[in-house]
């Protein structure tokens, strides 16, 4: 092997590819600081306790290696969320906090998210507000970002994981079946759902297999509303995303309403959303509500935020 060739999944950039990089960073930073999102610059390296928190998601894609000073093992970052999570937390303050940041991240296999092991992660958070008037900020200014790198027309998906979490917690499952289901719905698999929910005996096992199918325009809320009118917490993430597509009033922008949308981070609990467009096959940027990420830290907060693989949209 040439010495000089890279890793499989590990790419650079150079000259006018390095400069259009370079161009639209400083444009997004500019957006953000204008908009109030303060920046950081997490360090590469943590310890693996404040990197992989409750994802085991994040846990898979970390990169591990036994400190020689310390004598502990320290993680390179995945996913920038998690140190966001420790540094808001470190500043224990009862207010509302902004960030944002462009970092190069590592991770031991690609997903169906990034284009490569070493993207450039971009996003913004928003700490400290549990109204959903935040979701609706950082959704509002994830298109924004994408505008500014010249992608049109946007299809945002709106979904709520905490439909999900609302059936699981009526069963008595495992963590491991919890996460078998999990992948289930993130292939969309009606035939597993339906072995799935004959091996349990679920107790909502009809309610599992209708949400699946809950995709389309705005009327699925109604529909939804009906068939989960008997769990409270369902149905208040339900009237929350009626609130948010009321409050997005977008006119440029498709909205697809998705309630079986679950992110490949454990580590989210409400409101998901996620940005197309008819000329890539995956989304360009994601995120959602992920409230009590920083309770590792001593202090749980609500939060919300997305990201985006910068180095491979400024390319494209």
């Amino acid at each position: 092997m040439s010495t000089w060739q890279l890793p499989e999944g590990i790419d650079e950039l150079t000259g006018d590819r390095a400069l259009a990089f370079e161009s639209i960073r400083r444009q997004l930073l500019d957006l953000y600081a204008d908009r109030g999102f303060g920046l950081v610059i997490p360090p590469m390296v943590e310890y693996v306790e404040s990197l992989l928190l409750t994802s085991d998601s994040v846990d898979e894609k970390t990169f591990k290696f036994l400190d020689s000073a310390s004598g502990k093992m320290l993680g390179v970052h995945a996913d920038i969320t998690p140190q966001i999570a420790r540094i808001d937390a470190k500043r224990a303050r009862n207010e509302i906090e902004k960030y944002c940041y462009v970092n190069a991240i590592l991770q031991t296999k690609a997903d169906d998210f990034y284009a490569s092991r070493s993207p450039i992660q971009a996003g913004a958070e928003l700490y400290g507000s549990a109204d959903i008037s935040a979701d609706v900020e950082v959704i509002k200014l994830m298109l924004e970002s994408l505008k500014m790198l010249s992608i049109d027309p946007i299809v945002l998906s709106l979904g709520n994981v905490a439909i999900f979490n609302a059936l699981i917690a009526q069963e008595s499952l495992l963590d491991e079946q919890v996460a078998r289901l999990r992948q289930i719905f993130s292939r969309r698999s009606a035939p597993d759902l339906t072995e799935f929910t004959g091996s349990f005996s679920l107790n909502n096992a009809d309610k599992f297999s209708a949400l699946m199918k809950l995709e389309g325009d705005a009327s699925v809320l109604n529909e939804a509303l009906e068939i989960f009118s008997d769990l409270p917490e369902a149905k208040s993430a339900i009237e929350d995303l009626i609130k948010i597509n009321t409050q997005l009033n977008t006119t440029d922008v498709e909205v697809v309403i998705d309630l079986a949308e679950l992110k490949a981070y454990e580590y989210h609990t409400g409101v998901v959303f996620s940005a197309y467009n008819e000329n890539y096959s995956k989304a360009l940027a994601q995120g959602g509500r992920y409230n009590g990420l920083s309770a590792s830290f001593g202090q749980a907060r609500a939060a919300t935020g997305f990201s985006f693989d910068l180095k491979f949209l400024s390319q494209a």
